[in-house]
């Protein structure tokens, strides 16, 4: 807009007049970002209609009024990285690549104060390398721009990064955080950071008071678990070798934190995955002779990543024959749980296990696999996703290779397992059954007639069956994505103990997962119906039944399927007492109908089909 063109709106909206700079900004050219339309370019100003003629993203030459777009619409610097991307492309591809920690010191650079929150800088970034590609190219970027001493980076999200005036150092950024803080866990992370950043002797001088104070955290903080106190001691060992401290002058020492064997697994479900190898190493020296018993307790009742590091550590101190005896064992006594499970299903075919596992894979890990997810399902509090089942649906070759050794009726006991089993959804089921019937035909009439009498099947007209197949599709390509996305908008908003808008989230996820189970289960049974079976010798699904009523009236009521009710036009489902009720029943004949705590009489007059 031009000088007279701003004039013009002044004198027709004076309220507008503190915004006088923005809509001088408004110019042929200029780059925008609009609260709905998001990245464009305005190309022109039309006199005739006082109008902003923009460019967006899908929608080219889109009118706008300058004043309504004063508070919807921000005009860009140019050098924003976003309007860098439309102006010099082959430089922002080049940091991109090459320079992520430059590109964020030129993003920063941009706004007025230097500064800008982590959420919106991510979502800028994002913009700017494409949403695909942002997510493993952030994570890099986040640990070089940690090291840049230009650049401030936040603990939170909903906090800045901030371009300093003057450049400091990591360690001399860490130090003091680390004075900043009185949290021992805090302390503890921190010194770990520190001693990492200080590979450098200007930083030695404060290495003996960090030091003093991770080490002070660790023998007298009461917020420290046996998990973190035991971390803690292990930072602080690393940090005197680097300080060149004898280790053996503190306490409590790491030997007497893993002393006694009670405390081991409860230390072991919480130690951070980069110490869980140290962790065994330490059993090991600390409890030599019984170090073999302890790491098959641990493996026994293990998890995630702890579960490989305990199996690793086995087999590279010499005991493959005792844990493949051992996991035999524990198959034929049920104890097998679901992470041993995952780890053996994952690693049957590598060059390093697959001859210790070879024995394992049978029909009965199968079912042990079977019992894990069972139970898994009944404990799980929300819908969260089994991994066990996760594999057992995504490799398409492990039930294949569980049942080579199975006979027929093995492999029917575990089909019908299967379609008992709580954790997996209807469609799932149906799914992992083809693979059975692929080497095992007749199971099909066996789960077939089994599955009948474990759930009978509905009848519903086709109209109906389409309602709830359409509400399915909504839920599964609409709500759920939805509500994924503003679970991980509420997650980049802080503290989730604190954060009302995750748990509300979370809670709808709970509800929409619930919903899409049951509509799966239904689905699977309705069987669609055209109603012309129906006769006029008896009541049955698609009659249109004349009765008299308990007071005399005279009533006519349509008999269809499970999901046709409609009770404003007296259409009835024939699972309804009072439907149910009427079925097979002829002309002439008197029916009781039991509501609640009262029970009412209709006689059938006449019936007809419906049409």
């Amino acid at each position: 807009m031009n000088s007279e063109a701003v004039s013009a709106l002044l004198d027709k909206n004076p309220a507008l007049k503190a915004s006088k700079p923005k809509l001088e900004a408004m110019k042929p050219g200029a780059y925008v970002v609009h609260r709905s339309w998001g990245f464009g370019q305005i190309k022109s100003f039309d006199d005739t209609t006082l109008k902003l003629v923009i460019d967006f993203k899908g929608k080219k030459s889109h009118s706008m009024d300058p004043a309504f777009c004063v508070g919807t619409m921000d005009v860009l610097p140019d050098n924003h990285l976003l309007v860098r991307k439309e102006t010099e492309p082959k430089k922002i591809l080049e940091l991109i690549a090459e320079n992520p920690a430059q590109l964020i010191v030129e993003a920063l650079e941009s706004y007025p104060n230097r500064a800008t929150t982590a959420i919106d800088l991510e979502i800028t970034l994002s913009q700017v390398i494409g949403e695909e590609k942002f997510k493993k190219w952030w994570a890099d970027a986040r640990k070089a721009v940690a090291k840049d001493p230009r650049v401030s980076v936040p603990e939170k999200k909903t906090e800045c990064y901030i371009l300093r005036e003057t450049p400091v150092s990591a360690e001399d950024e860490i130090f003091d955080q680390f004075n900043s803080t009185r949290s021992a866990r805090r302390r503890i992370s921190l010194a770990e950071d520190f001693a990492a950043a200080s590979a450098h002797k200007a930083a030695q001088a404060t290495l003996t008071e960090v030091l003093k104070g991770v080490a002070d955290a660790v023998k007298d903080s009461n917020q420290l678990d046996a998990a973190e106190r035991l971390y803690g001691a292990a930072v602080r060992d690393r940090i005197a070798k680097v300080a060149g401290v004898d280790a053996a002058t503190f306490e409590p020492s790491q030997a007497s934190l893993v002393g006694n064997l009670r405390d081991l697994p409860a230390i072991a479900e919480k130690i951070p995955v980069q110490f869980q190898s140290h962790f065994l190493e330490l059993i090991k020296d600390t409890h030599p002779i019984e170090c073999r018993d302890i790491v098959f307790n641990l493996l026994k009742v293990s998890q995630g990543k702890f579960t490989t590091e305990c199996i690793n550590f086995l087999v590279e101190n010499g005991y493959s024959e005792d844990l493949a005896s051992t996991l035999k064992r524990w198959q034929t006594e049920q104890n097998l749980r679901a992470p041993v499970l995952l780890w053996i299903v994952k690693n049957r075919h590598s060059k390093k296990f697959a001859k210790l596992l070879n024995d394992l894979i049978t029909p009965r890990l199968l079912s042990a696999i079977f019992f894990a997810i069972d139970y898994e399902a009944l404990q799980a509090a929300s819908a969260r996703r089994i991994p066990l089942g996760d594999i057992l649906s995504d490799d398409t070759e492990l039930i294949a290779d569980l049942l080579s050794t199975a006979d027929p009726e093995t492999a029917r006991d575990l089909a019908n397992t299967l379609l008992l089993n709580q954790g997996f959804e209807e469609l799932t089921k149906k799914s992992l059954l083809a693979r059975f019937i692929k080497i095992f035909p007749n199971i099909q009439s066996l789960v077939a007639s089994e599955a009948e009498g474990k759930e009978d099947q509905f009848l519903v007209s086709r109209e109906s069956f389409e309602r709830k197949r359409a509400e399915y599709e909504t839920i599964v390509s609409k709500k759920i994505p939805e509500n994924s996305k503003a679970i991980a908008t509420a997650r980049e908003h802080g503290d989730l103990k604190e954060n009302s808008e995750y748990k509300m989230a979370k809670q709808d996820q709970q509800v929409l997962m619930a919903q899409k189970s049951q509509l799966e289960r239904e689905l699977a049974r309705a069987r669609i119906t055209d109603f012309k079976d129906a006769t006029v010798d008896q009541v049955s699904v698609g009659s249109v039944v004349a009765v008299k009523g308990p007071d005399g009236s005279a009533l006519t009521y349509t008999i269809l399927g499970v999901w046709d009710g409609d009770p404003d036009r007296h259409v009835v489902s024939y699972k309804t007492p009072l439907g149910a009720a009427l079925m097979g029943k002829r002309a002439g004949d008197a029916v009781k109908v039991k509501t609640g705590t009262s029970e009412d009489t209709y006689s059938i007059v006449s019936i007809a089909r419906y049409v």
